[in-house]
């Protein structure tokens, strides 16, 4: 690979609710927990040197959840990056319980969201979460009930902005209601287009989309993926965040690793500039068929 410049700022900004700018390339949390995303990493101080690099390269967004450990995840944020950068945004979530290793259970309803952004608070050390994201919408609770629960921690002071993970289009309507939403965040990458229709509701509303398993394009379009990879003397997990760079202004990645290395080869990706053909071939890709 050609030396690339290591520095997030490349990607460009993007705003969250016209109140916050953050480079478009986040780092996401979750894998620094154990297997399972349940209890602590086999190599703590490996983790805590991945997150004070992360800032090194001018990552000024962390994407992180109450669940991904439980609450591990949140605690290693705090323990390698207190006190925080000036320019540091780190976006949390709740909504799910978890009664162990893979295992999720839903709990949207207004008693555990309040519980959950109390113990985010805690555990980040911090007076105010910047963006607080609701995990998941909750099958057997009032959606909009979890909403204004969010909303009022927000007008309580406890939350900055508020935001939405795994929704509609429908959800972020409704939600729009209530409160402003900043960012959504919902799976999505090259060959899982699934949710295109949202980014694109998300770009005319000036919505940031955070696209999770970023890189989940598996071993559909290698062949595509690999040609295009050596032109540009890249990996093909770097043309994959490169691709969704170019999708949207509004698009902010946040691709996750628990080393050193491959979080350097993700920041470099925002240096790779993608041809019109290019962009247009990798689009033009079958999409996987996702399974959750």
């Amino acid at each position: 690979m050609n030396k690339r410049e290591l520095s997030a700022s490349v990607a460009g900004d993007v705003s969250l609710g016209g109140e916050i700018s953050v480079h478009r390339l986040g780092f996401g949390a979750m894998r620094l927990t154990g297997e399972g995303v349940w209890g602590p990493p086999k190599d703590r101080n490996g983790a805590l040197a991945v997150l004070r690099r992360a800032v090194e390269l001018d990552v000024n967004f962390i994407d992180t959840a109450d669940s991904y450990g439980p609450h591990v995840s949140e605690e290693l944020i705090a323990e390698a990056l207190f006190p925080y950068p000036a320019n540091l945004v780190i976006a949390t979530k709740g909504g799910w319980n978890r009664p162990g290793p893979n295992q999720w259970t839903h709990d949207a309803t207004p008693a555990h969201l309040r519980k959950a952004v109390e113990g985010s608070l805690k555990r980040l050390r911090l007076d105010r979460i910047d963006v607080y994201q609701l995990h998941i919408p909750d099958p057997v609770v009032s959606f909009e009930a979890s909403v204004e629960t969010l909303a009022q921690l927000r007008n309580e002071g406890k939350i900055r902005l508020v935001a939405l993970s795994n929704v509609t289009q429908e959800h972020i309507e409704r939600a729009r209601k209530i409160v402003p939403i900043v960012s959504v965040q919902n799976r999505y990458s090259f060959a899982d287009r699934e949710w295109d229709y949202v980014v694109a509701y998300c770009e005319r509303n000036a919505i940031a989309f955070i696209p999770w398993f970023p890189l989940g394009a598996g071993k559909v379009g290698g062949d595509v993926l690999n040609r295009i990879a050596q032109a540009h003397h890249a990996s093909p997990p770097q043309v994959a965040l490169a691709w969704l760079l170019r999708r949207s202004p509004m698009m902010l990645p946040i691709p996750g690793t628990s080393l050193i290395e491959h979080l350097e080869q993700n920041v470099a990706a925002a240096s790779i500039c993608l041809t019109k053909e290019e962009y247009q071939e990798l689009s033009g890709v079958p999409e996987l068929v996702a399974t959750r």
